[in-house]
């Protein structure tokens, strides 16, 4: 399996395929995260199109699944149903597309450190993930850290979650980067359980998404992390647009970053 992702642009979908087939990468699609697509059934039906029309294989391509404001653990049911039905929206496009898996983020308040609220949150998304697993066998779920101040609570979601196949963490190194707690205890912490990963670069301060090699991360850290620990997870490079894809790709080659 090709361990390495880019974000398809549309409106340059032909530089996009080119770039996946020089370095065999698969796509990540950030079409779906939009309330105003998911809204929009006529535009959901014409981007799933355009990709289904594409002569590739799609089997083990990834999306990202919606986020605004999704609050599966909520204890307003109103919140908690909407948020339900955006996830189930996000599998069925991915069932369609005939992809690998989906990624979600936490969502949770994180500096909210109630006891009762963070058993809610990991009881909460274990048991609708759970059930998510049920209705889209097949389909894997990964669940990313966001502004996360530390790993504690997508850690113990895992450890709960521990002897389902299709579910996994996604690793957002950069999001670590910015937290807490230094990035290297992200990945001890989460190694086991870490399937996909999200990289970028940044200036260690904000989520800045600029082309690897060109912040403050230091990926030869990375690279040993992972390296090291036996794991082989998929990698997106999420950067944006073509220009720091392309950017990214070549710093990775040449530094032999992971996957490379």
């Amino acid at each position: 399996m090709r361990k390495i992702s880019i974000i398809p642009q549309r409106e340059k979908i032909e530089e996009s395929i080119r770039l996946s087939e020089r370095y065999q990468a698969n796509f990540e699609y950030n079409d779906f995260v939009l309330p105003s697509v998911l809204d929009d059934e006529k535009k959901q039906r014409e981007i799933i199109e355009f990709y289904k029309r594409i002569d590739r294989d799609r089997s083990q391509d990834t999306m990202h699944g919606a986020f605004f404001d999704i609050t599966l653990h909520s204890m307003d049911d109103r919140i908690r149903k909407v948020s339900e039905e955006r996830v189930r929206q996000s599998m069925d496009i991915a069932k369609e597309l005939g992809i690998r898996g989906v990624v979600f983020h936490t969502n949770m308040i994180a500096n909210f450190k109630e006891p009762g609220y963070m058993k809610n949150w990991v009881d909460t998304n274990a048991a609708f993930y759970r059930k998510m697993g049920e209705e889209y066998p097949g389909i894997h779920i990964f669940v990313e850290n966001i502004f996360d101040f530390d790993p504690d609570m997508i850690c113990q979601l895992a450890k709960q979650m521990e002897g389902e196949p299709y579910f996994g963490i996604c690793l957002d190194y950069a999001h670590a980067t910015i937290s807490r707690v230094e990035a290297p205890e992200w990945f001890e912490k989460l190694k086991p359980y870490i399937k996909h990963m999200h990289i970028n670069d940044n200036d260690l301060k904000s989520d800045l998404h600029q082309a690897l090699g060109t912040g403050k991360i230091e990926y030869g850290i990375f690279n040993k992390l992972v390296k090291d620990s036996g794991i082989e997870p998929t990698v997106l490079i999420e950067v944006n647009g073509l220009e720091q894809q392309k950017a990214s790709l070549v710093y990775m080659e040449k530094n032999k970053i992971y996957p490379f």
